[in-house]
């Protein structure tokens, strides 16, 4: 039996919450906190596997309570929102980068799909989450002065990024220690709730030195610009070097699909594909991981200690596709490394 705590000030929401859970016979609920003081607290003594966790709260907001129970009682924790509005999704992305493991929209109040599918999804998410073990230990490192040599020796050209569970904290440690004037364009896959990859380009966009955007269907790509795949779209390049979106069906279940994304800039780039696979859940991208090893790119996989989940990236290093695997801290040193020899005009024609 999974035991939920759900912190929630909102009587109706509380009320529709409950409702969903006592669908699924594996969630049972434990408690509710009607502000996010008492959600820390009643983690700390209930100790839950898995807290649903409202953001605009009384006297605690859900951001500053996710901190806290990260830090006292590390705890499964989804953000619940009741709107895909990009200012109040970029709120709940802060709960993300301090520990939260997914934002999800409350089923029912969007009244764009049927409640019954959506609350069978949701629930889903639920079980999922719970089991996904949550210590992060993120210290700040430095590269190390001598590196292993990649296996491949050709001009990168483009990053493709792949990631699911913690992914948009892991992504928003990478792309926010990158430089403005980063030579490449830079194509993310993250697999998120439909409706909040608008939110989630806002945020990282404010976070960033580059600018990031969701993805167009064939726009230029540009250096220094980063391009989040949309929902329900796959995203991948063409070789007139720009955006290429597709509704193809989706790969393993997903789409997008980090091993779409994979299999199209190892098509194109080859040998100049810089492929990086982030924490996440499950084996998606490693196909496409594959590929981009076959065309002589390059596969940068985040380490263990720092994923919170070590599926997607776990999966790469145990099939032998990775040229390096690192801590999160130390990805974006590694890809201003791979491109510190790009000359000035050559960074225009990239």
């Amino acid at each position: 039996m999974i035991r939920v705590l759900i912190a929630e000030d909102s009587m109706t929401c509380l009320g529709l919450l409950t409702a969903i859970i006592e669908t699924d016979p594996a969630l049972k609920l434990i408690g509710h906190a009607a502000n996010g003081a008492a959600a820390v607290s009643m983690t700390r003594e209930l100790r839950p596997d898995v807290v649903l966790m409202d953001i605009h709260m009384p006297i605690m907001d859900g951001f500053e309570a996710t901190r806290q129970i990260m830090v006292d009682a590390p705890t499964p924790i989804v953000i619940v929102s009741a709107t895909v509005n990009v200012r109040e999704v970029a709120v709940s992305m802060h709960a993300l980068r301090v520990g939260a493991l997914a934002v999800l929209p409350k089923p029912g109040l969007t009244g764009k799909d049927d409640f019954v599918e959506r609350a069978r999804e949701f629930t889903a998410s639920v079980r999922a989450m719970s089991a996904v073990r949550v210590v992060q230990r993120w210290e700040a490192r430095s590269l190390p002065p001598s590196t292993p040599p990649s296996r491949s020796s050709a001009q990168p050209t483009i990053v493709a990024v792949a990631a699911s569970t913690g992914g948009p904290g892991a992504i928003y440690r990478v792309l926010s220690e990158l430089p403005a004037d980063f030579p490449l364009p830079i194509l993310v896959v993250q697999h998120i709730a439909k409706g909040f990859v608008d939110g989630l380009a806002a945020w990282l966009d404010g976070a960033s030195p580059l600018t990031v955007k969701v993805a167009e269907h064939a726009e230029a790509l540009q250096p220094g610009r980063v391009y989040v795949a949309p929902d329900d779209q796959h995203l991948g390049v063409s070789g007139r070097r720009t955006v290429a979106l597709s509704k193809q069906a989706a790969v393993a279940g997903f789409r997008p699909s980090g091993t779409f994304l994979f299999d199209s800039v190892a098509e194109h780039h080859r040998s100049g594909a810089v492929a990086v696979i982030l924490t996440g859940m499950g084996e998606d991208g490693l196909p496409g991981l594959r590929k981009v090893r076959e065309a002589h790119g390059r596969v940068l996989a985040q380490d263990a200690e720092t994923s919170v989940v070590f599926g997607m990236p776990g999966a790469a290093v145990a099939a032998g596709l990775a040229d390096m695997t690192l801590p999160i801290d130390m990805i974006a040193a590694r890809l201003q490394h791979l491109v510190a020899d790009i000359k000035p005009r050559e960074r225009e024609r990239l």
